[in-house]
């Protein structure tokens, strides 16, 4: 059998070489502390066994909760085992020599969960804990739940590699792993350009690799409302940049919904307002303040009228229909950047002010809004996410809501990390992790330093940090350029909001690992921009 020959004739020869054996098994225990992101605990010794595709086999344990018809793990199970032997996909040919031959001694990996099912979504509750044993040529994956298991699969995927003779191996290794936050996300802006589903999906794909759990959609903003409604279909036909093919409809958020599902990820919807609305107003035309010059309308709309009933039914009306799509208990109300230029130059809005007492301060008019907006979320049974200017504002919001800081450098936003937790909310921070702003050299390393409990505050304040995210806007990204920008950019958050900040404190000792693991996402076809110079040994193929 074909990799019984190659297993056998790798150790042939590097017994015959006892020097390029100790420099092989000296990679090899450095090739598994690759894994990315670098878990809570990993052991591993020189002693490694060769696997084979054709005695590759996942079984569940006998005590496990989950058994053979667990959607999540069965599939999961199916795409791990191309991802370790990739070869089957780039060779189809080897497939029928792998199996005309007898079974070699087979490599069980068994899998066993504790508790949770196999239908359900991702939370906010999810437990990833994972303890992964690879030993006397079997591996025991241990988890809570499901999505502890995929956890722990991804890290085995990343623990076998390929000798310099084609043979693949893994190292004996004990890992016992954990995330240091719950939410680790990502934010892709498909309004200012318009984004394939195809793209979302490869993207949710190298979250998965990375362990990032949340998919922070904003999916309208002023360029395009791409988002499909059934209750104002008008949003996308006129708001849209094309009515047909610029859409995302119902099918296509629910096949977005499912892969994340499937891979332990959550989907976040975001509809931003009252700012950022623009395309809104196309196919909602009294949705909109109409902007005065002097004492006649300008012609030009600004943010969403907050002085009308009809605009609060709306906006109930259409997040009800959202969540009955998106079945994440989180959702991003936005709030950021409103312009006040428009409701101040609008006579009916001055005088709606001065009726509720708010003088000429419109960051109150904009807290009546944000309220409204907050309790109908309430109302519909989800927690707010709303960006930092809510806060700033003094806008009263239930103490549940989310806030998400995203203005400045440090020490600007570990003060508002300090501000915000002080008033008892959870907080996402994303302020550091902006990699839309690119430059030229190793600007990853920006990201890896960044430590999101440096503040002050209490250690009760310091829990309220549940995360933070990884946030790609869209003015000048579309697919052309997604995955380079994002990876592997993307990866050094990743190990910043999964790992132990003490044990990975260095750049310096991440690059290798960060090297090695790039050319992972290079061989699983993530198209993941270079570090510095150098060669991946299975270079991008293309598409």
């Amino acid at each position: 059998m074909l990799f019984s020959r190659l297993c056998k004739s790798s150790e042939l020869l590097l017994n015959k070489k006892r020097i390029l054996l100790f420099f092989f098994t000296a990679v090899n225990a450095v090739s598994v502390t690759a894994v990315w992101p670098m878990p809570q605990k990993i052991s591993s010794s020189i002693e490694r066994y060769c696997v084979r595709p054709q005695s590759f086999i996942f079984q569940y344990t006998n005590v496990s909760i989950a058994q053979p018809g667990c959607s999540i793990l069965d599939a999961a199970f199916v795409r791990y085992f191309k991802l370790i032997f990739p070869d089957l996909l780039r060779d189809p040919g080897k497939r029928q020599i792998y199996y005309a031959r007898p079974m070699a001694k087979p490599f069980t990996v068994w899998v066993g969960v504790s508790e949770g099912d196999c239908n359900g979504y991702p939370s906010e509750s999810s437990k990833e804990s994972y303890r992964l044993s690879v030993s006397s040529g079997q591996a025991l994956l241990r988890a809570e739940s499901v999505w502890g298991a995929l956890r722990g699969l991804e890290s085995l995927s990343q623990l076998v590699y390929q000798d310099g003779y084609g043979a693949y191996y893994i190292n004996q290794t004990e890992i016992e792993d954990f995330p240091r936050f719950p939410f680790r996300g990502l934010l892709l802006d498909t309004s200012r350009h318009y984004l394939p589903i195809n793209a979302i999906l490869e993207t949710l794909d190298a979250m998965a690799y990375t362990k990032l759990n949340v998919f922070h959609w904003h999916i309208v903003d002023d360029p395009s409302f791409p988002y499909q409604s059934k209750s104002y279909p008008d949003l996308s036909n006129k708001g849209a940049f094309h009515p047909m093919t610029h859409v995302y409809t119902q099918t296509d958020v629910k096949r977005v919904i499912e892969h994340a599902r499937l891979r332990g990820i959550r989907v976040v919807p975001e509809f931003d307002s009252p700012g950022h609305t623009q395309s809104w107003g196309k196919g909602k035309p009294d949705l909109l303040t109409p902007c005065y010059r002097g004492d006649v309308p300008s012609g030009t709309f600004g943010p969403v009228n907050p002085i009308l009933a009809s605009s609060y039914s709306f906006m109930a009306k259409l997040l009800k229909e959202v969540t009955s799509v998106f079945p994440d208990s989180f959702l991003h109300l936005g709030g950021d950047e409103v312009n006040f230029s428009c409701w101040r130059s609008n006579p009916d809005v001055r005088a709606f002010m001065k009726k509720m007492g708010f003088g000429t301060d419109f960051t109150k008019l904009e807290a009546l809004y944000v309220e409204n907006m907050v309790s109908i979320t309430s109302a519909l049974n989800r927690t707010s996410i709303v960006w930092q200017d809510v806060f700033d504002y003094h806008e009263k919001i239930p103490t549940d809501t989310v806030l998400e800081i995203w203005k400045g450098l440090p020490p600007a936003y570990a003060q508002e990390l300090s501000r915000i937790t002080g008033a008892g909310h959870r907080v996402l921070l994303s302020a550091p992790f902006y990699i839309n702003h690119i430059r030229y050299g190793q600007d990853w390393r920006d990201s890896y330093l960044v430590k999101p409990l440096n503040f002050s505050g209490t250690e009760e304040q310091k829990r309220l940090v549940i995360g933070g995210e990884v946030c790609m806007w869209g003015e000048y990204v579309d697919a052309t350029n997604l995955s380079p920008r994002l990876w592997p950019r993307g990866c050094a958050a990743a190990e910043r909001l999964w790992s132990d900040e003490e044990q990975t404190s260095s750049v310096d000792a991440a690059f290798p690992r960060l090297t090695d693991f790039r050319c992972r996402l290079l061989r699983r076809g993530i198209r993941a921009e270079p570090l510095f110079v150098g060669h991946c040994q299975q270079e991008y193929q293309g598409l």
